[in-house]
């Protein structure tokens, strides 16, 4: 199985409104890649196509070597997992049981235990440090706890793509900057990985390669010194920016200007 994910000239559509236009990415094993633009640039919108979830009207996705529109559910589900922009959950599920929804695609492996499931959503919930909300009621929990929840079924899932859409919002920095390391560790292992982000700066920190989005094309890729440029953060948000060295890291560092 290829640690892949790839989309070439993705069209997508709702009505007469076009989401996408002539997208083209690809994602490997070792990189985490982040997604940015202004809202309504098609970002979420790119991640679902990717995902399988929504189908195309032009264009193809391949993911872990396969015609993603042509995958059964039981397998995409163990080729990538998906964190959505809206986690909410009205049915008395406990953290726990949250968690452990990441490995409903092993429920019929003949190979699975239910000491690896044990295992899987124990690591999980230390990476995300909610093993202290085991047994809360998820819909109890505050936004930022019950975004890292949401985190640990992905990460329980144990697939070789995650898509993830605004994993870092409603995180406290501490917990933003655990969710990033823990993100570009699973990089390093051999996923590969794609984050929508909306903070500018922890992409410019943490992202392997940005995709720079705007009315639904792809503006810009490459490293963040490339593509993180004053004009052309400027251009697509439609708001001053500046761009400089970061102080103490080899990064941009992106400043809103007056």
């Amino acid at each position: 199985m290829t640690t892949r994910v790839a989309a070439s000239n993705l069209r997508y559509t709702v009505g007469s409104a076009i989401l996408l236009n002539d997208v083209s990415i690809t994602v490997d094993a070792g990189e985490l890649v982040g997604v940015i633009g202004p809202n309504g640039a098609g970002k979420s919108t790119l991640l679902h196509v990717l995902a399988g979830d929504l189908i195309p009207a032009a264009g193809t996705v391949e993911i872990g070597g396969a015609n993603a529109p042509g995958v059964d559910e039981p397998r995409l589900a163990r080729l990538r997992a998906v964190l959505p922009q809206h986690r909410t959950a009205t049915v008395p599920f406990t953290a726990y049981e949250v968690v452990a929804m990441g490995r409903y695609p092993y429920r019929r492996d003949p190979t699975n235990t239910a000491a690896a499931d044990e295992k899987a959503i124990g690591n999980a919930m230390a990476r995300t440090a909610t093993v202290q909300f085991a047994d809360r009621v998820f819909a109890t929990l505050s936004g930022g706890e019950q975004a890292r929840v949401s985190l640990g079924r992905v990460f329980a899932q144990e697939t070789p793509v995650l898509l993830l859409d605004e994993p870092t919002a409603a995180l406290d920095v501490a917990h933003e900057e655990r969710v990033m390391q823990e993100l570009t560790t699973r990089a390093a292992s051999g996923s590969a990985v794609v984050a929508v982000l909306h903070d500018l700066n922890t992409a410019a920190r943490y992202a392997t390669r940005i995709v720079a989005m705007a009315q639904g094309e792809v503006r810009a890729q490459g490293s963040a010194q490339a593509v993180l440029t004053s004009e052309l953060l400027t251009e697509i948000y439609d708001q001053p920016m500046r761009v400089v060295p970061h102080p103490f890291r080899d990064c941009p560092l992106i400043l809103v200007a007056d």
